[in-house]
């Protein structure tokens, strides 16, 4: 078991007063048997209305509305979470499964839907060879998600980007670099073109070394982070994080999950005004593990899942577009 406080804090400052529009924000996990949520307090300025629901994948969403123009926008959201997990080493697979290739079961296949479908040119050729040549017919199933999952950490070079938006996989194959957000999208659309249910999904990284005041030692952390799950029978949806190389991970903290990463931006909205009013964008993330913290992370019990408890300190939108780099909240320009 393994806890963890988390505070994703974004802050915008403008050079005069603008209007906010409607502002979505993805940054509250849902409960479930790996990741509990202890507590979650989302504090906002200016003050504005939260509206919460759920999106088409079972994501937990608010909708922040706002009354008066505002020369700076405020929020943080501040949780606290408890980590199960076996790790890598306790997946087990359905023997029918354990071979790739496999045919879903007919029910899977149809709940499945979007997450086996390519999004990008059909799987695009130079896609699908790269992923061909990692996974053969007769290939041990998780042992060639693995070997797929570890080509990307060892092949391709990590690199910050802040603007918004994801590369397509064939760039990240031709450019050999990118972001986590680019690097999921790439795992994810190789998955599909082998056959794979996969989808994306954005949340939190934890890395000790940051936590003890060093530097980052693991890609994509003191940021939003994103990272890949592919549907396997037996164990479900499993984690694949071809950044770090990282498999069923305790330190992967999900906030929610999507089929693509235009699907799962943490924070998104507009304001009426030009481009040049934005005239700071700070954004912090920490994570930071809390007293308690096992070192061998284990199965929760049985009992339900403690309520979070859930508070607005009045408003913020957050809009951190991409899952590892800030990004300036789109504008219109006023008439």
């Amino acid at each position: 078991m393994s806890r963890y406080a988390i505070q994703h804090r974004t802050h915008y400052r403008y050079a005069r007063p603008v209007t906010l529009g409607p502002h979505r924000l993805m940054v509250r996990p849902t409960d479930s048997h790996d990741l509990r949520l202890e507590s979650a307090t989302l504090t906002l300025s200016p003050l504005a209305r939260v509206r919460w629901a759920h999106d088409v994948f079972g994501n937990s969403i608010a909708t922040v509305t706002f009354d008066a123009p505002t020369d700076e926008l405020l929020i943080v959201s501040h949780l606290e979470v408890t980590r199960y997990s076996l790790g890598d080493a306790a997946i087990e697979l359905l023997p029918e499964v354990a071979s790739y290739p496999f045919i879903y079961a007919p029910d899977d296949r149809a709940n499945l839907g979007p997450f086996l479908v390519c999004r990008y040119g059909q799987c695009g050729p130079a896609v699908m060879a790269w992923a061909q040549e990692i996974v053969r017919p007769g290939a041990d199933t998780l042992r060639a998600l693995r070997d797929l999952n570890a080509a990307i950490r060892t092949g391709f070079a990590y690199s910050a980007r802040f603007a918004a938006g994801v590369q397509t996989p064939s760039e990240t194959l031709s450019l050999r670099s990118g972001t986590c957000r680019d690097f999921a999208t790439l795992f994810i659309e190789a998955a599909r073109a082998l056959g794979f249910g996969a989808r994306f999904v954005t949340g939190y990284l934890y890395d000790p070394a940051l936590d003890a005041g060093a530097g980052a030692g693991i890609a994509g952390a003191g940021a939003t982070h994103a990272w890949a799950e592919v549907y396997l029978p037996g164990p479900g949806w499993v984690e694949f994080d071809p950044t770090n190389g990282l498999i069923e991970s305790p330190i992967l903290l999900r906030v929610g999950v999507a089929t693509d990463a235009e699907h799962a931006v943490p924070v998104s909205g507009s304001y009426t005004g030009l481009p040049e009013d934005v005239i700071a964008v700070d954004i912090e993330v920490k994570v930071t593990a809390l007293q308690g913290t096992g070192a061998a992370p284990h199965a929760p019990p049985d009992s339900a899942a403690t309520p979070a408890v859930q508070g607005e300190s009045e408003t913020e939108p957050m809009q951190q577009e991409l899952p590892d780099a800030p990004a300036p909240i789109a504008h219109r320009t006023a008439a």
